[in-house]
């Protein structure tokens, strides 16, 4: 990745954790709980592809794993949200942005009730039987509709952040100005112009000689 896709995903990352933590993990509603990282990651993943959201994924959740209060084994959330950007990365645009809101907010759902299930397969794996208290259908209905209702706050600035950073204008102006030089030091060269000043010279040089010579047939013919 990257140097500004590093810096950039960092940031949205860390920010994204303190406020899942901080603010949304409070809430204390019903069901599941509104998870901004995998909006932050999907945001991500529909800019960067595949490659860049599973890279993204991992690292997001393996901080969401080592940071307080996690209960769950470390790598289980790694593991989803590695999945899940990497599948969301998969139905990036070519151009990397999408023409309607409609294809957004169904990878939401689907990454909603994907991580959901996944999640609550890996804890099964792993001896953790929490999902089977609560309730998965209500869990998956929660997910999907928290995670619906705020994605439309935090997708498409996560993802204008993101196109932003790949354009850089810095970079653009730098090419614009080596360009420039590159042109400029070809016109100070001369390569081409002084090639068209010769032509031109020898073209007046062979059409003086003509009218030269010509000059001297006729007075030839008048003697």
């Amino acid at each position: 990745m990257r140097v500004n896709r590093i810096l950039l995903s960092s940031a949205l990352v860390v920010v994204a954790l303190v406020i899942q933590v901080s603010v949304l993990a409070r809430l204390h509603l019903p069901g599941a709980v509104p998870d901004l990282m995998l909006l932050t990651v999907l945001g991500l993943a529909l800019v960067y592809g595949h490659v860049g959201g599973a890279l993204v994924g991992f690292g997001a959740g393996l901080l969401a794993d080592l940071a307080p209060p996690a209960d769950h084994a470390a790598g289980r959330y790694a593991l989803v949200l590695c999945v899940i950007g990497y599948l969301a990365g998969l139905v990036k645009p070519e151009t990397g942005q999408l023409k309607s809101a409609t294809g957004p907010m169904v990878v939401v759902v689907a990454a909603a009730v994907g991580s959901t299930l996944l999640y609550a397969g890996v804890g099964a794996l792993v001896g953790d039987t929490a999902a089977r208290h609560v309730g998965l259908g209500s869990l998956l209905f929660t997910a999907a509709l928290y995670d619906l209702l705020l994605a439309p706050f935090v997708v498409p600035g996560i993802m204008a952040l993101a196109r932003r950073a790949e354009n850089d204008p810095l970079a653009e102006t730098g090419s614009a100005a080596k360009a420039t030089d590159i042109s400029s030091g070809w016109l100070s060269g001369g390569t081409g112009l002084r090639i068209g000043s010769q032509r031109n010279g020898l073209r007046v040089k062979a059409a003086r000689a003509r009218m030269a010579r010509a000059g001297r047939i006729k007075g030839v013919k008048r003697l």
